[in-house]
């Protein structure tokens, strides 16, 4: 229970933002990038599991990502440039910042323990859409509840 506790706990957070409007989980090549996803997107892997005496290590990747909007004006910033990709990497950033906070602190409290400190990667044109975010990945301690009978 204990993949399936955490991948929906995961899930559900992220459903709550404001700034998430379809969340995906799997592999990276399962990011699904077509025109019925909305975007701004979550999309939620689990890299490995450990297990540590009585607790499971899960390591964790969330993406948060939106379509980059460009506009054809004269860029007259060279700092931003003519889109918005410095607003989409603030709000995505918030998003897993967000996340994380509400679940290690909120109601999973005792369920759920992140160890370590998250790791925040930002992203550009990674896919083939063009899309900005973060990748945040971060271990998360929980129970083993496994018997032996």
């Amino acid at each position: 229970m204990a993949f399936y506790n955490l991948t929906t706990t995961i899930k559900e957070q992220l459903e709550l933002d404001a700034f998430v409007n379809t969340v995906t989980e799997g592999d990276i090549a399962d990011v699904d990038l077509g025109k019925q996803n909305i975007f701004p997107l979550a999309h939620l892997m689990v890299n490995q599991a450990t297990k540590e005496g009585n607790v499971l290590r899960f390591n964790v990747t969330v993406l948060t990502m939106d379509i980059v909007d460009k506009t054809s004006d004269k860029t007259t910033d060279k700092f931003v440039g003519n889109d918005n990709t410095h607003d989409v990497l603030n709000t995505q950033m918030l998003v897993a910042l967000r996340a994380l906070e509400v679940f290690d602190r909120g109601v999973n409290r005792g369920k759920f323990t992140i160890e370590g400190n998250p790791t925040f990667e930002p992203f550009t044109e990674r896919f083939e859409n063009y899309l900005a975010g973060w990748a945040t990945t971060f271990d998360v301690l929980v129970p083993n509840d496994m018997t032996i009978c």
